[in-house]
């Protein structure tokens, strides 16, 4: 069952998160335990289970895609600990917990996320159990700094905040989310590809389309969950991107009208993934998932 192949591959993945990151105990300590707080506090792990069965589609080995799984979640963990500082969202709950700089200091918080960036980077440039040449490393290296540098991830969040009071057109919070969370999403989906050598163009190019129209799915969700959800249940403040005044789908289209785009985004998905037959059921999973989930 996919079900059962996701929960592995979240379980993989906090033992090769865990294996990866510095002991707690290793000097500077507070750091290193900063760090393993961001990164081992709970969250869904979409990120590493797209590495693992975006892999899986095109036939590549799990022990072979735990370095990128964990490069993904280590940009991801650093950028949430990043957001949530006062200069940025100012958020004191993240995962139902108490966010970085709350549970440790500011300053603690910004190196964490400093390092656990440069980690991730560190991790695809030479973790050994990663079965591809270097060549495919370079790659991996460059598709990943990409998605998570200015014309990505750290990119859409500038625009993220520029917005904050302004009213935005369906296109540019298309493009806003394409470049703050569909980059990383994206990214995951290839680098999990990448991992197998043999791997064909047109078999990366209908993981692509799958991965952009399922990381603007997630964001849309997202902005449903923070008008629809609750705090409890969210692990985070509900209602933080209205009390911000940002830009979200339901402002712009309404709740039925961003469920619908979210649906039609899910149908892309699905048809970009016909030819992978069963080898992409883990990856249907994880879309019905996003379309569905409640935190």
């Amino acid at each position: 069952m996919p079900e059962a192949r996701i929960e592995a591959y979240r379980a993989r993945a906090e033992l090769a998160l865990d294996a990866r990151l510095p002991a707690a105990a290793t000097l500077p300590a507070r750091l290193h335990e900063a760090m393993r707080y961001a990164v081992l506090g709970g969250g869904k792990r979409v990120r590493p289970v797209l590495v693992y069965a975006a892999g899986e589609a095109v036939g590549a080995a799990p022990e072979g895609l735990d370095g990128p799984a964990c490069a993904l979640e280590f940009i991801h963990a650093y950028s949430l600990v990043h957001d949530d500082l006062p200069a940025m969202d100012d958020d004191d709950l993240r995962r139902g917990r108490p966010t970085c700089h709350r549970a440790f200091d500011e300053a603690t918080a910004i190196l964490a996320g400093d390092a656990l960036q440069t980690l991730a980077f560190h991790v695809l440039a030479h973790d050994p159990s990663m079965p591809v040449p270097a060549d495919t490393r370079l790659r991996m290296v460059e598709l990943l700094a990409h998605a998570a540098g200015s014309r990505g991830m750290c990119g859409g969040q500038a625009i993220d905040m520029a917005a904050v009071g302004h009213e935005l057109t369906l296109a540019e919070l298309e493009n806003m989310h394409i470049h703050k969370t569909g980059a990383l999403i994206r990214a995951a989906v290839l680098l999990g590809a990448l991992s197998q050598p043999s791997v064909a163009d047109e078999e990366l190019a209908r993981l692509d389309r799958y991965a952009k129209c399922i990381g603007l799915a997630f964001q849309i969700h997202d902005d449903i969950l923070d008008v629809v959800g609750d705090t409890a249940t969210l692990g985070k403040r509900q209602g933080a991107d209205q009390a911000l005044d940002k830009p979200t789908y339901p402002a712009l289209l309404g709740l039925d009208g961003a469920r619908a785009h979210a649906r039609a985004l899910y149908d892309d998905a699905m048809h970009a993934l016909e030819p992978f037959g069963e080898r992409a059921a883990v990856l249907r999973a994880l879309a019905a998932f996003i379309v569905e989930r409640s935190h």
